[in-house]
């Protein structure tokens, strides 16, 4: 669950998902300007990034996602 992908071509930079997010999942690129996805691991779904982004550029996956365990 969560955060799955920020739209680039939608993206403006405003930065709003960086500053929002509380789990600092989110940082900006120097080049581009443009938010991209750091920390996927931190991510809460809590869904603020979503429903803060005036583009509506940033995607979150609603459903329950398994993920295979690394091994040891």
């Amino acid at each position: 669950m969560g955060v799955r992908k920020i739209d680039l071509t939608l993206c403006t930079g405003c930065g709003i998902c960086v500053d929002e997010c509380p789990m600092d999942v989110f940082r900006m690129d120097d080049g581009s300007n443009k938010a991209f996805i750091k920390y996927l691991r931190d991510c809460q779904s809590c869904f603020i990034c979503e429903r803060e982004c005036p583009e509506d550029a940033i995607y979150c996956l609603p459903t329950f996602e398994r993920r295979i365990p690394d091994p040891w």
